[in-house]
């Protein structure tokens, strides 16, 4: 089995911090590539699938004259500072190209990893999926347990061909005074499908962060699930956004949202921009210690004939439901925490059981943890 490069140095508690958000740190067994960059250092990037690379995108902008047709095209340099910085710094991320007709048995895995103090990783991603082509991708985010201070500047473009079909699985990891700014979007084109993953459950001090999805082609299909736990001095502003621009298009934005004494605010829009387009939001929070759960659901419709729905509700556990689950033999604490993990359990149809697996195992180690 293939090794994977890069981790030599990184010690056996931070391995296990990685281990967490999906990544394999021993070897590719269970993957189809693999993509490490420690601050702003890529120690890795290679694929053992057929019809399918994973390259610097330095490398792949100077492989492929084509490749520069795609490069800040989604996500604009100068949408904000964020982005600004990026495109400021020399180009440091990877582009996954998968060819046409190619489809990843295996998942392919990306780890963004922090260490050091007051560093900033900034980081520009491409994946290219082609006509007819399959990929999942599960991208690591995590600090070292030694780094205070730090922050995570990443642009992610992501492009879904015709008949495509896009699997992103993000996991956050990162420490207690991390700051991070993910900014991504998506175009998706006719008949092309992306399901987008976040998983946000350990302390965090800022996260802001809000991917667009373009479907601009006929029967495009985007929908977002996201499991978010803010504990006590965490700041999560998270949602996503879906622009319906072709006929048959159809969105789908669902989160599940804990404040445990943090700060959440979850957003969520879908726009309908042409006839015969369908989106719905669905945001239910809990709040388990005092804090804020601020859900922000939006539709907007340009036309006729499109259809258009949100719901969103913030409370918290039910008495009853405790004591049914009491009544049975579990104790109180035992009783609160199934019902939690049933309410973060987002069972996505069609993830792959090696994505969805690891979104349990977050779930899981959340628990052991006391959310």
């Amino acid at each position: 089995m293939p090794e994977v490069t890069g981790f030599e140095n990184i010690s056996k508690e931070d391995k296990e911090r990685l281990n967490l958000t999906g990544i394999n740190t021993e070897n590719q067994e269970g993957r189809s590539g693999s993509f490490v960059m420690v601050n702003d250092h890529i120690l890795h990037a290679g694929s053992n699938a057929e019809g399918i690379e994973t390259l610097m995108i330095e490398k792949a902008l100077e492989k492929y004259d084509w490749v520069k047709d795609y490069f800040w095209n989604a996500v604009p340099a100068d949408k904000d500072e964020y982005t600004k910085y990026v495109a400021e710094h020399p180009q440091r991320g990877y582009c996954i190209i998968a060819h046409k007709g190619a489809k990843a048995t295996f998942p392919l895995q990306s780890c963004m990893f922090l260490q050091g103090e007051d560093s900033i990783q900034a980081v520009h991603n491409m994946v290219i999926a082609e006509e007819g082509a399959e990929l999942h991708l599960i991208s690591g985010c995590a600090s070292s347990l030694k780094t205070k201070q730090g922050a995570h500047y990443g642009v992610n473009e992501i492009y879904v061909g015709k008949n495509a079909k896009v699997t992103s699985t993000m996991i956050h990891t990162w420490g207690k005074d991390i700051e991070v700014f993910p900014r991504t979007a998506t175009i998706i084109e006719e008949g092309g499908t992306f399901l987008s993953n976040y998983v946000c459950m350990r302390p965090t001090k800022k996260v802001q962060m809000y991917p667009t999805a373009y479907l601009k082609g006929k029967d495009a299909v985007a929908r977002f699930s996201s499991v978010i736990v803010a504990g006590e001095g965490s700041f999560v502003d998270a949602g996503s956004r879906a622009v319906l621009q072709a006929p048959n298009c159809s969105a789908e934005l669902i989160t599940r949202a804990i404040t445990n004494g943090g700060t959440i605010i979850s957003r969520g829009a879908v726009v309908a921009e042409v006839p015969k387009t369908k989106g719905h939001i669905e945001c239910r929070g809990l709040i388990l210690k005092d804090g804020i759960m601020h859900a922000i659901p939006e539709i907007e419709g340009h036309v006729v004939d499109v259809e258009l729905s949100h719901e969103a509700a913030v409370g918290k556990i039910a008495r009853d439901e405790i004591e049914y689950l009491m009544a049975r033999g579990l104790s109180e604490d035992e009783a609160t925490a199934t019902i939690i993990r049933g309410f973060l359990d987002i069972k996505i149809d069609g993830l792959p059981p090696a994505l969805q697996k690891q979104i349990d195992a977050a779930i899981d180690s959340a628990d052991g943890n006391g959310y």
